[in-house]
């Protein structure tokens, strides 16, 4: 059923890793704004990751073991990796806050998503009104509200979906073009932070994470519905995906940009 998924799914991966943005980041103003939006992707993985966490392991008080011992191992092996990795000065940092440092580095804007991020946390209102009425690009939105809404349905293998077929397993691939794209762009630019932080995420999405999360996927499907969400959920996650992509494509191509 795995090899059903990624078949009807390939499609739509082949389009993004081939999406004409990579090429139309010529200057650096235009990765500024990449950054600016794709940022919000990088935040809102985490819930993801710790959606799953919640639903796959305890969390709670008094302990007690929770589901399969591998698929535990995996959350947690992830979580260690996203909210604790070796930045690029040797020093513990998450890999939203190595990005939030690539983009001051970069001279992008974090003010907006970081307003956000408080509001998120600390405003008595629900995640989908906070994102709702944020000063965030539209297409942003509509990423943030995906992902929330995957959420908010409680179904963990919608989620693993979510998170397998629409980041772990796509990600190598995607920012491997990314990264060499603005490297024949920028090879003057100080962009370190910038591409260690995809350089690490290629390195554990692609040899560790990414067939640990497929195996999540196989775990959590045990009826054919299960699976047909799934292919639902992992081709509605990419289409989300390409809109993010085509946006920023859209400002960066503007006449204020280009």
């Amino acid at each position: 059923m795995i090899s059903q998924v990624e078949n009807t799914i390939a499609p739509l991966q082949q389009q993004l890793i081939a999406h004409p943005l990579y090429s139309e980041i010529k200057h650096p103003k235009h990765l500024r704004t990449f950054m600016e939006h794709h940022v919000y992707a990088v935040w809102d993985f985490m819930s993801l990751l710790k959606a799953l966490q919640q639903g796959l392991t305890c969390t709670t008080l008094p302990w007690k073991p929770v589901g399969n011992p591998e698929t535990r191992y995996l959350i947690n092996e992830i979580v260690l990796a996203e909210e604790t990795d070796i930045n690029l000065k040797g020093e513990r940092q998450s890999h939203f806050e190595m990005y939030l440092d690539a983009m001051k580095k970069a001279g992008a804007n974090t003010t907006y998503v970081e307003n956000f991020v408080r509001q998120c946390t600390s405003s008595t209102k629900t995640i989908e009104d906070t994102i709702k009425f944020a000063a965030l690009p539209a297409t942003a939105k509509k990423f943030l509200e995906f992902t929330f809404k995957t959420i908010e349905s409680g179904k963990l293998h919608c989620i693993a979906a979510a998170f397998t077929f629409g980041r772990e397993d796509l990600i190598p691939e995607m920012f491997t073009a990314l990264i060499a794209k603005v490297q024949e762009q920028f090879p003057e630019e100080d962009l370190r932070e910038f591409k260690y932080y995809f350089d690490r995420h290629i390195e554990l999405d692609g040899d560790e994470h990414g067939p640990m999360a497929l195996e999540m996927v196989k775990q959590l499907c045990d009826t054919e519905e299960k699976w047909q969400e799934v292919g639902n959920t992992s081709v509605e996650a990419l289409e989300i995906r390409k809109q993010l992509w085509d946006g920023i494509l859209e400002e960066i191509t503007a006449p204020a940009l280009a």
